[in-house]
């Protein structure tokens, strides 16, 4: 029997309102938990191209600015 069939008789409030929400509070925690754990990867992914991107930046400054010196 497909979930289709077990639908078909179903009023549109229980398949719009109420399984969404028994699904909400049965898996709501497990489903929190996924969803902080990516944003908190994402924002790690973006902590590290920030420094990264940092480190870069300053080595490139100061190995430029000290080349130049001795330019002189």
């Amino acid at each position: 029997m497909a979930v289709r069939e077990i639908f078909t008789g179903m009023p549109w409030w229980v398949k719009w309102i109420a399984v969404p929400l028994i699904v909400l509070v049965l898996f709501g925690g497990m489903i929190a938990t996924v969803v902080a754990f990516f944003i908190a990867l994402l924002f790690k992914l973006l902590l590290l191209v920030v420094l990264v991107g940092g480190l870069i930046y300053v080595v490139r400054k100061f190995t430029s600015s000290s080349s130049s010196r001795r330019d002189w």
